[in-house]
């Protein structure tokens, strides 16, 4: 059975990746990174994802992004809240993380070469997303490079593959595949700034990003259903 590293923050787009890495018959080893981010509700909905796909192989690695800051996920900084598709489109948003995919794919990189993995999947999205750029597929394609230059397995013909399969996707199609392969949604946690017992907020772009998206389909976000009642 060939190998696959899993990128899993807990949100609701890795989480379908490593349930979608199953589905194709990988021996998934799931990874989430620790970058230092101000809340730890994606780590521990990472751990829930990974208890109920059943995967046994789950590391979680830190690298301190708060460190360098920068960012509202990672800094004193406020998260922008309620607001509207064209003021997220209108510039780089201050919840992007410096740098943040490129650091944890390169850490994925490595673990791969050591549990020799022939597959590194990450959910990165290019289409309902707040304008990240380590989010396009050029990004995707350049690290592709990358890795086949930089890695001993590559360089001796093994080459390592980095699967972006929602890359182009809708985040109903996500949804919906998510859906169709059992995963359930409750689970996940992808809120920029969730409340002190760790609910999301439903006001930050994640979260209306996503709630918007379960609307479409005649749904309600799971994550958000208390503050409906």
């Amino acid at each position: 059975m060939n190998k696959a590293v899993v990128l899993l923050s807990g949100g609701l787009d890795s989480s379908t990746c490593l349930a979608i890495a199953q589905s194709k018959g990988f021996e998934v080893a799931a990874l989430t990174v620790d970058y230092g981010q101000r809340h730890h509700a994606e780590i521990e909905s990472a751990d829930r994802v990974v208890a109920a796909l059943g995967v046994t192989e789950h590391k979680t690695v830190k690298v301190d992004l708060s460190s360098i800051g920068g960012s509202a996920l990672t800094d004193a900084i406020d998260v922008p809240k309620d607001r509207d598709e064209a003021e997220m489109a209108d510039e780089i948003p201050i919840t992007y993380v410096p740098a943040r995919n490129t650091i944890m794919l390169s850490v994925a990189l490595g673990y791969a070469e050591v549990i020799e993995a022939d597959s590194i999947y990450i959910g990165v999205n290019a289409v309902d997303y707040s304008g990240y750029p380590d989010c396009r597929p050029e990004f995707v394609e350049a690290f592709q490079t990358l890795a086949n230059l930089a890695t001993k397995r590559a360089v001796e013909g093994q080459m390592i593959r980095i699967e972006s399969p929602l890359l182009m996707l809708k985040k109903t199609e996500i949804i919906e595949w998510g859906l169709r392969l059992g995963l359930d949604y409750g689970l996940t946690h992808s809120c920029y700034d969730p409340t002190a017992d760790g609910r999301a907020c439903g006001r930050c772009d994640a979260c209306l990003i996503r709630s918007a998206a379960f609307e479409e389909l005649g749904q309600v976000d799971p994550v958000l259903e208390h503050l409906s009642r």
